[in-house]
């Protein structure tokens, strides 16, 4: 097999282009940042078909009323406009200024409310007096507003025209799927929800890292398969993985893109096993970073990890995002916007997620075909070949650890764990000896 391209954003010769991707990424954050998303709807749709500018998305349909496991498809929301005006008719509360201003999923609303009335449905963070809180109401019908607490105490005694302009009916669940096929049908599925409204890290960062990061792999060789999954949150994961259940058992590796963008150090939660491939892979690049990290154990509340670890599927799918949810205070708040996600962030995320994928892509098991007591290497000519600098990418002691770890027992990543060294460097130390004859693949 050929080895699959990588875009390292550490060597010099590469900065310039990560630096590139990142602004790109942040430029597609902006162009998707707008649109008013829900877990359903017209706005879902739109960011969707922006993704598919770049990457050809097949879209699927699911409507209301489909039973998925133990829930059903909900009704499909919509909203056109939204607002709370004074008795002079201005408007105190605008959905066109920002679409955090309506709780997500509020029912169709006129009415004349005092302010003693309307508080009952105003949210807002008394200790982010300047921030717009982000709030949804997806399973029970109701509705309500989203304001800066600072603007609630400029609000006077009076009587308020409330205007929620939306629809909730029977449609449609819509989410995205791109299969990339590769040499085996043995897959890597990359998830990310697309469902909240105007937030740029907890959301769009990782629909932006995942849409490029598709788009990069579909220009080189690949051992794996990959499906990239564009899904609203919980109930999209529920509802593909009821529709796709005869097909998961080929889901080999897997993760969940959430939170990239931010400035914070890198954080892995782990599988539900907490020992796959996939934990050890992120476990290894993190380590090798030269950056702090954080790794975190499975845990059944967060992301769609929880549904693709759930105890009837089990599968080896983690999540690797920067600081987690809940865990900086711009989190579900009009500050998680363009400012606070950073091009270097998205192309720091994107490099990690690329080495995650290399590994997998080259983690092979061999056998030493001279396995009693070291071969030589010098009438191989191998000696000349480890210098351990950019051309060879490997040492003496690389290919030493390879042959003697290479029992048919040990993968290329627990040589690199053993041993010390990054995966890379085992790698190329592989090559070399499986091309001069002294490694067997125990895969073919």
């Amino acid at each position: 097999m050929q080895e699959a391209d990588k875009l390292n954003i550490e060597p010099e010769e590469n900065i310039a282009k990560a630096g590139d991707l990142g602004r790109e990424m942040h430029a597609f954050i902006g162009q998707m940042y707008p649109l008013c998303r829900s877990i359903t709807g017209a706005g879902f749709r739109e960011t969707l078909s922006l993704v598919g500018r770049h990457i050809p998305l097949e879209i699927h349909e699911v409507p209301t009323g489909t039973p998925v496991f133990d829930w059903t498809v909900p009704k499909e929301w919509n909203i056109r406009d939204a607002y709370v005006k004074n008795s002079d008719g201005q408007r105190v509360i605008d959905f066109r200024k920002s679409n955090l201003h309506v709780v997500g999923y509020s029912i169709p609303i006129r009415a004349t409310l005092s302010l003693a009335e309307l508080k009952d449905h105003l949210f807002t963070l008394p200790e982010q007096p300047e921030w717009i809180p982000y709030r949804t109401s997806y399973y029970q019908e109701t509705w309500g507003f989203c304001l800066s607490h600072n603007e609630l105490l400029k609000m006077k005694d009076d009587r308020y025209e409330v205007c929620i302009d939306s629809s909730l009916e029977p449609g449609h669940l819509t989410y995205g799927e791109y299969y990339l096929p590769g040499e085996e049908e043995n897959e890597v599925l990359i998830s990310c929800h697309a469902c909240h409204p105007s937030l740029c890290n907890d959301n769009l960062s990782s629909v932006a890292l995942v849409t490029f990061l598709a788009k990069h792999l579909s220009t080189g060789p690949r051992r794996y398969s990959y499906r990239f999954l564009f899904i609203p949150g919980t109930i999209g994961s529920i509802t593909w993985l009821c529709l796709n259940e005869s097909g998961v058992h080929r889901i080999r590796h897997g993760l969940v893109a959430a939170c990239t963008g931010d400035p914070g150090k890198s954080t892995y939660k782990k599988s539900r096993r907490g020992d796959a491939e996939i934990d050890k892979a992120v476990a290894h690049v993190l380590k090798h970073s030269g950056q702090d990290y954080e790794i975190v154990d499975f845990s059944p509340y967060g992301y769609d990890e929880r549904q693709y670890g759930s105890p009837g599927f089990d599968l080896p799918v983690g999540c690797l995002m920067r600081t987690p949810h809940g865990r900086y205070p711009e989190y579900h708040t009009s500050a998680d916007d363009l400012a606070f996600v950073r091009p270097e962030s998205l192309a720091d995320s994107f490099g990690k997620y690329l080495a995650v994928l290399n590994i997998l892509e080259n983690n092979r098991t061999y056998l030493n075909l001279n396995p009693k007591c070291e071969p030589q290497l010098g009438k191989r000519g191998l000696y000349r070949l480890m210098g351990g600098d950019l051309e060879t990418g490997f040492d003496q002691m690389s290919m030493l650890w390879v042959l003697n770890l290479s029992d048919g027992g040990h993968s290329l990543l627990d040589i690199a764990e053993r041993a010390g060294y990054e995966f890379n460097m085992i790698k190329n130390a592989a090559k070399a000896l499986r091309e001069n004859g002294l490694l067997m693949d125990t895969e073919q």
